[in-house]
């Protein structure tokens, strides 16, 4: 059955016909592919067409898809049953992990996604702290808990939505969102700032000189405490993540993505003198049925493993040579572009600046430009996400091959984009 065909039965019974609606293309135009399977670079959709997949699930799939050492450590799991509503070693195994991964960071709770973790860092923070307001930064996006999707990127503003129906005033009379790049003034009402150390969901903005520190800084100086939402930049950037790459230590980290293998996970975790307010041991209440369900600690397990200093060097040069190579492509066409990079993080936007912050990437991500790019290459073989606020996610399963097929691909999708 053609991907056609699928979504066409898809929006008879789920609302769009997707289960997140920056699937559904609404941003780009068109129908979404529907993928059968996925191995390493490639996803192979139900009308037989192979994509060099630059989505990767959003940030997930660092190895590559299926990698035979996840698939074997998910089947051993799966084996042994899929979740049990009690305490596994495989828990304590993985938090260890990333604990041992991480500076700063004591004690780990998992959860069963991104949106999860900012949620339940949040409410610890208010906890901890004894204060309400929370800082959080347009562009943005820490999942859809409601508190958070004020100004928020990614999904909500690939619909072209400022904010949600359903959230009430007061759900967010308490969230106070500021400039990207911009330290704001805190007071003694602040619990916490929570920030992006690198926003990946408005395009890709890296952090200005001295931004992170002013944070640092500025959550010391009020008693607040210091959020790093690393779903994405978590295990990404660096083994440490964005606190060992930029050398600043929050109070508070949110983790996603890379931890799972794949699979559904969150976790949040910090100092023991904050993470000790969490029930059992405080008032602040959190639970979930597949918190630390097996087979994402397992596949979760088999990744970290596979990520030596060695595999992030080697993710920072692809990610260089790829955004090298899509630069000559577009600028040998006439087209403009900026790619921003931070480590194996990439961003593209179709303009003369790179943005700094929410406002100045908006203009680039609704210039028109990204949709007929995003078509032209997927007519091509290549896949990025359909909509312009997200980031690229080479992974290592993406070679010099693959790179160079990219590049070439790059090179005729732009040349067949009319340049106004």
């Amino acid at each position: 059955m053609s991907s056609a065909d699928l979504f066409a039965r898809a929006q008879l019974v789920i609302p769009g016909g997707v289960n997140s609606p920056v699937r559904s293309f609404g941003s780009v135009g068109g129908i979404p592919y529907f993928v059968e399977r996925a191995e390493g670079p490639y996803v192979y959709d139900a009308d037989g067409r192979r994509y060099i997949d630059y989505v990767q699930s959003y940030g997930p799939g660092i190895l590559g898809h299926a990698h035979p050492k996840v698939v074997e450590a998910v089947t051993n799991a799966a084996a042994a049953g899929t979740t049990y509503g009690a305490p596994t070693e495989a828990e304590v195994v993985l938090a260890e992990m990333v604990i041992d991964r991480v500076a700063g960071l004591e004690s780990v709770r998992f959860v069963s996604s991104g949106t999860e973790a900012t949620m339940s860092a949040i409410r610890l923070a208010r906890g901890a702290t004894g204060r309400d307001r929370i800082v959080k930064f347009a562009g943005c996006y820490h999942g859809h808990a409601d508190a958070l999707l004020a100004a928020g990127g990614s999904g909500v503003a690939n619909q072209g939505l400022s904010g949600c129906d359903g959230v009430t005033d007061g759900a967010v009379a308490d969230t106070v969102v500021a400039p990207y790049n911009r330290v704001p003034e805190l007071d003694d009402t602040v619990a916490g700032v929570i920030v992006e150390p690198v926003a990946a969901n408005m395009g890709l903005v890296a952090p200005a000189p001295g931004f992170l520190e002013g944070l640092r800084t500025a959550c010391d100086a009020a008693g607040a405490l210091l959020v790093f939402d690393e779903v994405i930049t978590g295990f990404r950037l660096a083994s440490g993540g964005a606190a060992e790459h930029f050398d600043v230590t929050p109070d508070l980290w949110c983790f996603g993505k890379v931890i799972g293998g794949g699979l559904p996970v969150g976790a949040f975790g910090g100092r023991w003198n904050v993470m000790e307010h969490l029930a059992p041991l405080g008032g602040v209440y959190q639970a979930g049925t597949l918190s630390g369900n097996p087979l994402a600690m397992a596949a979760g397990r088999a990744t970290l493993e596979l990520l030596d200093e060695g595999a992030h060097a080697r993710l920072a040069d692809t990610a260089t040579r790829l955004a090298d190579g899509l630069a000559r492509a577009f600028a040998d066409a006439g087209l403009a572009s900026v790619l921003p990079r931070v480590g194996p993080l990439l961003g593209v936007f179709f303009g003369p600046t790179e943005p700094t912050n929410f406002d100045e990437a908006k203009v680039l991500a609704e210039n028109g430009i990204y949709p007929k790019v995003f078509h032209a290459l997927l007519e091509r073989g290549v896949a990025l996400a359909p909509g312009a606020y997200e980031a690229l996610f080479p992974s290592l399963a993406h070679d010099d091959e693959v790179i160079e097929a990219t590049i070439s691909a790059a090179a005729e999708a732009a040349a067949s984009v009319p340049v106004a």
